[in-house]
């Protein structure tokens, strides 16, 4: 068996530094993926994709392993994520490059080469459509939606990343997908 998350945070708190590596090794892409959602920004979510392992790093003496690593990774990430929309909300900015010419989000395709171009042009567009109605999602229900469905979570871990109950937490995924729903009805086939 590999050595385990908890076990790590035992050698940073230990001194040794390269096990912070091993820990982003196997979490950054997936924190990153999930601040992309939170944000809905490339460049703010690798940003703080890295101030999570920064913070991380530095509550090394403090970390208890009595749940599960990733809920404790997440509601860092989770906490930074909110801090940054506050932080947003208070200081708008408008970037020329963060939008289309008519002022929808840039959203990057991935092109399918495999894919006729009716079918690529089709698939991107369903993409860009959910893309921006979970960005349109209030940010308490995406970040639910992020880690239920993106991250995997249970309620109750989900619950301790976003300080509330699990019911409530049950309540927010039911909202996001009533919404989404909603928001995407022209998409269902």
């Amino acid at each position: 068996m590999g050595v385990t998350d908890p076990d790590l945070m035992i050698r940073l708190a230990a001194g040794d530094d390269l096990a912070l590596n091993l820990l982003m090794d196997r979490w950054s892409g997936r924190v990153a993926a999930f601040l992309y959602k939170m944000t809905g920004q490339r460049d703010a979510a690798a940003d703080l994709a890295q101030e999570t392992f920064v913070r991380l790093y530095q509550a090394r003496d403090r970390y208890r392993a009595t749940g599960s690593f990733s809920t404790y990774l997440f509601a860092i990430a989770s906490n930074l994520a909110r801090n940054h929309a506050r932080w947003k909300s208070r200081h708008p900015t408008v970037s020329m490059d963060a939008t289309a010419d008519n002022g929808t989000p840039v959203v990057f395709e991935i092109a399918d080469g495999g894919a006729a171009p009716d079918e690529a042009a089709g698939s991107a567009e369903k993409f860009r459509a959910i893309h921006e109605a979970f960005l349109c999602l209030p940010p308490d229900l995406r970040e639910a939606m992020s880690l239920f469905v993106y991250e995997g979570l249970g309620y109750a871990e989900i619950a301790v990343i976003s300080q509330c109950s699990p019911k409530a937490v049950e309540t927010r995924i039911y909202r996001a997908r009533q919404i989404l729903k909603e928001r995407l009805k022209g998409f269902v086939s």
